[in-house]
């Protein structure tokens, strides 16, 4: 009886599958035969010859041993497969909570699209844009790239003047918030339309923080700890702790967006950050993606190279002390390493670059752009 169960155990759970030929079947139903048979005569051999036990109880004990062995495979397989779901879920699969158009036209009073597309017919009309390898220029927009070479890294600053703070947004990746949606920050620039682009601050990569775009409140759970920037609807930046301030009186005083990265690393024009402070893998030169408002509505984008023999990468007081010189009053940290990207008329400008040995974009969740 003992026997018949593992046999059948056994065969239910690791031969016959619906998706396999009959040929694959039989020949791996013949050798778990040949492996069950050898085992237990081995097994009743050890237990009668080399432990002197009766035969009747060494074969009692084979037989529940390999019971509880078929069982062990079962529950091995369904762990195996569950840890892989579990990471998958995690990591792979796309889950979707809410489509950004959505929740962003139930939270703003916008205009409508016929008063928006007049607007930017008239734009368009009355105002002449010049467009250079370094530069863009319209009546409402004015962009300056300029590159620098400092701590041995490569640097890149775009320098941005705008006649009204709403032509500084952010985008979500698919245009969707929610677990694994994440697209290249040059591809969710083009699907915006976007003159300059950073990536932001990867939501998707943690479980909490506060996430509010384009006046929308997508995550209000606090992450202990937290400095976050936040954008106003007027522009101007302010850096608050997620420990003292939840998510919604922040939209009610005029939040349009909260980056939840960090650290700040100017605060009132004194850097706020210092080698001491910095922790872990924060000491260590990376590539660097951050954005500082010299006065509004004038900003900066600063995105630096790094893992490279090129670029060493920057600290995150070096990173504020470069913030600090071009004259940034507030400054924050965004994602970096591999994350970090400069987007620009339609081309990435820097070198980004996960392990420094292949250059290419990683996938993020979010960017900040500068466009209509």
């Amino acid at each position: 009886m003992v026997s018949a169960s593992v046999n059948y155990t056994l065969n239910r759970n690791l031969v016959f599958q619906s998706d396999r030929s009959a040929v694959r079947s039989a020949g791996q139903y013949f050798l778990l035969a040949v492996v069950v048979l050898t085992g237990n005569t081995w097994t009743l051999h050890l237990l009668t010859g080399g432990l002197g036990m009766n035969r009747y109880a060494a074969k009692l004990c084979t037989e529940l041993l390999f019971f509880l062995l078929s069982w062990s495979v079962l529950y091995s397989v369904l762990l195996t497969a569950f840890t892989v779901y579990l990471a998958l879920d995690t990591f792979v699969i796309t889950r979707v909570y809410a489509v950004a158009a959505e929740a962003e036209s139930s939270a703003q009073s916008a205009q409508t699209e016929e008063e928006t597309e007049e607007i930017e017919d008239e734009a368009q009309e009355e105002t002449e844009t010049i467009i250079t390898e370094t530069s863009y220029s319209d009546e409402n927009i004015t962009i300056t790239l300029t590159e620098y070479r400092e701590y041995e890294t490569a640097i890149y600053v775009a320098d941005i003047v705008l006649s009204s703070a709403e032509y500084s947004q952010t985008a979500l990746a698919e245009n969707a918030y929610g677990r694994n949606v994440t697209a290249k920050t040059s591809e969710i620039a083009e699907s915006v339309g976007a003159i300059l682009a950073i990536n932001g601050d990867y939501y998707g990569a943690q479980e909490s923080g506060y996430v509010i775009r384009n006046g929308a409140l997508y995550r209000s759970t606090a992450s202990s700890g937290q400095e976050d920037l936040v954008i106003y609807a007027n522009g101007s930046f302010g850096i608050i702790s997620e420990d003292e301030v939840t998510a919604e009186p922040l939209l009610e005083a005029g939040a349009v967006q909260v980056l939840s990265f960090g650290p700040a690393l100017v605060t009132e024009g004194t850097v706020s950050v210092t080698q001491d402070e910095e922790v872990g893998k924060a000491k260590a030169s990376n590539p660097r993606t951050a954005i500082g408002i010299i006065d509004s509505p004038h900003y900066v984008f600063v995105v630096s190279d790094g893992r490279t023999e090129e670029s060493a990468g920057l600290t995150l007081s070096e990173l504020a002390a470069f913030l600090s010189e071009l004259g940034g009053s507030t400054a924050y940290n965004l994602d970096g390493g591999g994350s970090s990207t400069l987007y620009f008329n339609g081309q990435v400008i820097n070198q980004p670059t996960t392990s420094g040995r292949h250059i290419k974009e990683r996938s993020v969740s979010d960017i900040v752009y500068i466009g209509y």
